[in-house]
């Protein structure tokens, strides 16, 4: 469940991360920001999917339902990231 609910997810704010702060001349200004976007919206979308399924978890009253919130939020942070560095 670790696997599934925390690093799993936790790999797309590290290459939002990664491709946010490399440097310029490693990728170019427009490439670095294309992908930063495309992460991010991958991520949202993501996020998106598990908030569906955490809420379909605690409608049917299922015990793991907390644990796709954290997902929720981890799968949150690039999207979030990409509105403050914007």
């Amino acid at each position: 469940m670790l696997i599934r609910h925390f690093l799993i997810p936790a790999i797309m704010p590290v290459l939002f991360f990664v491709v946010a702060f490399s440097p310029v001349d490693l990728l170019g200004c427009r490439t670095r920001g294309l992908i930063a976007l495309s992460l991010a919206l991958v991520s949202g979308l993501a996020a998106i999917g598990t908030a569906v399924m955490a809420l379909k978890g605690r409608v049917k009253g299922e015990a793991g339902s907390e644990k796709w919130i954290l997902t929720t939020l981890i799968l949150a942070i690039p999207v979030v990231a990409m509105l403050i560095l914007a």
